[in-house]
């Protein structure tokens, strides 16, 4: 039986900082349907290779990481966010940081580790339904699904996005920095020769810049029932 049989999904794809993570999960629960962060499976590869101590240039070793950890979501107490459990511990903070982020833009070229985490991602497609979040969703991941939805937003917006969620989390960031590795990881993400970002063909394109979240929620939300 085809996947598509299965379950419906809706892909939203977009660059870091696009509000994919938020909106993501509001419209999961809008619908009741499954959530699904790819973007925090690469960064859960990288956190756990770095626990290892492997170095992410020896792709064997940062490839038999990602067929072997053991990630896990669960909804926190009061749903307002969702917490990564990577082999058994709690590193939703971790996952957040800059550095996380930056690795799993380095071992996601991997094609090898790329392909170890797609039948997990497959795994993820159960009734009612999946919201998909990540970069390739619509484009590679689920090719057929019926609703496609790709997140923008200017780089500066994003840095500032970005900048308020770690302050809020105590963590040590500059506004300048941030701003230089978002506009650097566009470039890397884009440029890529496996799966790079861009807007899945039907996908429907919002330009979330200076917009509130409920009205970004409400014209994603239109996209599976207009």
């Amino acid at each position: 039986m085809p996947h598509s049989a299965v379950a419906p999904v809706l892909t939203i794809d977009g660059p870091s900082g696009s509000g994919k993570g938020t909106i993501s999960r509001l419209v999961a629960e809008k619908l009741g349907w499954h959530l699904l962060d790819s973007g925090a499976l690469y960064r859960a590869v990288g956190y756990a290779a770095a626990e290892e101590g492997i170095d992410l240039s020896d792709v064997d070793a940062v490839t038999r990481c990602a067929q072997t950890v053991k990630i896990r979501f669960r909804a926190s107490p009061d749903h307002s966010e969702t917490h990564i459990l990577v082999n058994g511990h709690d590193a939703t903070d971790e996952l957040r940081t800059e550095t996380a982020g930056a690795a799993a833009s380095a071992i996601a070229v991997i094609p090898s580790v790329r392909q170890a985490l797609v039948d997990m991602q497959l795994g993820f497609r159960k009734g009612p339904g999946l919201v998909a979040d990540g970069r390739d969703m619509g484009t590679v991941i689920f090719p057929d699904a019926a609703h496609k939805v790709f997140l923008t937003a200017s780089a500066s917006e994003r840095a500032k996005r970005r900048y308020k969620q770690l302050k809020d989390k105590g963590l040590s960031v500059t506004l300048a920095g941030l701003q230089r590795e978002i506009e650097a990881r566009d470039e890397r993400d884009a440029s890529r020769p496996v799966a790079p970002l861009k807007p899945a063909e039907g996908a429907v394109v919002i330009d979330t810049t200076g917009m509130p979240i409920d009205v970004v929620v409400a014209k994603v939300f239109a996209v599976v029932r207009p």
